[in-house]
């Protein structure tokens, strides 16, 4: 795929991002932007490559994707939507929780 998609944050994906970046911002001093850091870098990648990530197979909803955040310890997940073909990211997940997100 040689042209980059729009990526969409889905309201629930936006309130789990900000909640994410507050506690990090609060606990995690010695690299307060760690998370939006993280998140820059997963857009642009799928983006570029929306079909790299895994089949998330811990939530409903069909055809979703993860990608691990390694620094931040967190799953984005994300489908392929159209028209016209675009990115959605429905939840960001920290991994440590016991089962998937909400979606």
């Amino acid at each position: 795929m040689s042209e980059e998609l729009f990526v969409e944050v889905t309201d629930l994906a936006a309130r789990q991002i900000r909640e994410a970046e507050e506690w990090w911002r609060e606990n995690r001093t010695a690299a307060p932007n760690a998370v939006r850091q993280q998140l820059d870098r997963a857009f642009t990648l799928i983006a570029s490559q929306p079909r790299i990530g895994s089949h998330a197979t811990n939530v409903r909803l069909r055809g979703v994707r993860r990608i691990f955040l390694p620094i931040i310890k967190y799953h984005l997940y994300y489908h392929v939507v159209s028209p016209p073909e675009h990115v959605e990211v429905v939840a960001l997940w920290h991994a440590r929780r016991g089962e998937g997100p909400p979606i």
